[in-house]
């Protein structure tokens, strides 16, 4: 374990303790797709962690990314990607990204059949960023995000794959 992780473990367990939540444990887990770490709690408090549709969640990611800051460290790693770590209760934010993920698949199929664009709904800047990276590699596919905080989506763009003749 590297010391940004320690770090971000030591700043979490901390956290964690002082709100109160009792835990059994917490993974760290790699993401080779997206070049993230996850930091998975095991609890048995996952609603409270969690909140309505994941709002509390986001907002503990949110805190411990500053408290790192603050402590001088970049969340965002060397590369300045915000993403680099987050932080899952339960296989939440997996499932949910699993979700996502099968949704922009069924929605890319829409866009091609029909030969236009479609839009997502609007998510956070993580969510994009798995959208963005899912399609990379998909020639006829293309992602942008568009409109403004809250509303904030992504677009999949089907785009006529040139080959040369």
């Amino acid at each position: 374990m590297d010391d940004k992780s320690k770090n971000i473990l030591e700043i979490l367990r901390a956290t964690l303790e002082k709100l109160g939540i009792a835990y059994e444990d917490i993974r760290i887990d790699q993401d080779e797709k997206t070049h993230s770490t996850r930091f998975m709690i095991h609890t048995p408090d996952s609603a409270l962690l969690i909140g309505e549709r994941g709002a509390r969640l986001q907002a503990l990611n949110h805190i411990v990314k500053k408290m790192i800051e603050k402590k001088g460290g970049n969340p965002g790693g060397d590369e300045g990607n915000e993403g680099n770590f987050f932080i899952d209760v339960n296989d939440y934010q997996k499932k949910r990204i699993d979700d996502l993920r099968s949704k922009a698949h069924v929605l890319a199929e829409r866009a091609r059949y029909f030969k236009s664009s479609v839009d997502m709904e609007p998510m956070s800047s993580y969510e994009r960023m798995i959208i963005h990276s899912e399609f990379a590699e998909i020639p006829d596919i293309l992602t942008e995000s568009s409109g403004r905080g809250k509303d904030r989506h992504v677009t999949l763009k089907y785009t006529e794959s040139k080959t040369a003749p």
